[in-house]
């Protein structure tokens, strides 16, 4: 049994992701269909490449991801399917996908295929669902379309360094109950603190922290705290409240930690 993820910006007011699924469903009955999300920020893919990153690991190989975000095509970001980690992707080659991997995918075509509507404004549905329901039939990559060398290569941000005493970053991501991601990798922290004390600095100095906490129920409600989340990056909550709105912390805010021995 096939299993189609979707990732999109289209929310859920409209009827654009139940007309996806049902394109899905006309053409693969069988297929499992699966949300990833549908409330993606509109046209940001810097949050659909965060969101599919940490997301496509926990399917099965062989696993197809649509992802609906910025889906138009142009001469310089055509519409692909590609190969990689073991999982198939289709999406408009606009920089997101080079977000998403550490490496080149095994395998990258550009998309050839003719949709029925005259209509050119919903690509997801007209070009996105008949490269997966291929895929899906056990189709190869070779027949919907040309080979494509690389990726267009666009850089998540990452941190920056001070000396050998402060590490920079920035909010890249907001979930659902307002806790805000970090560019600040676990790995990052422990390899650049090498155990030293430590300050976390916002642009408001009152709600500097000098801990992180492991778990959310490590503070008591209404208490801002910061721990590094199932993503590997450094999240900064309120416990049952919406850091970004209290904190002030909106997306690109800057955050640094500031080393001391």
């Amino acid at each position: 049994m096939s299993i189609i993820t979707l990732t999109t910006d289209m929310g859920l007011k409209d009827y654009y992701a139940g007309v996806l699924k049902g394109a899905i469903l006309r053409q693969l009955p069988e297929a499992t269909i699966t949300d990833i999300t549908h409330d993606i920020t509109p046209f940001m893919i810097q949050e659909a490449a965060f969101v599919v990153k940490n997301s496509y690991k926990e399917f099965p190989e062989k696993t197809i991801h649509i992802i609906g975000v910025e889906p138009d095509a142009t001469d310089q970001f055509p519409h692909v399917a590609l190969y990689a980690d073991g999982h198939y992707f289709i999406g408009a080659d606009n920089g997101m996908f080079s977000m998403i991997f550490d490496k080149n995918p095994d395998q990258i075509v550009e998309l050839d295929i003719k949709q029925e509507s005259e209509f050119m404004t919903f690509p997801t549905k007209d070009i996105f669902v008949p490269a997966a329901c291929h895929i899906a039939r056990g189709g190869t990559l070779e027949v919907l379309g040309k080979p494509r060398a690389q990726l267009t290569q666009r850089i998540m941000f990452n941190p920056t360094y001070q000396d050998n005493w402060i590490i920079k970053g920035m909010v890249i991501y907001e979930d659902n109950y307002h806790n805000v991601v970090t560019n600040i990798s676990k790995q990052v922290f422990d390899e650049f603190g090498k155990d030293r004390k430590f300050m976390i600095c916002f642009r408001d100095e009152d709600y500097n922290l000098d801990v992180i906490s492991k778990s959310y129920s490590d503070v008591p409600e209404g208490e801002r705290m910061a721990l590094f989340g199932a993503t590997g990056y450094l999240e900064i909550a309120v416990k049952q409240g919406k850091a970004s709105k209290l904190l002030g912390l909106r997306h690109l805010e800057p955050i640094r930690i500031e080393f001391y021995d």
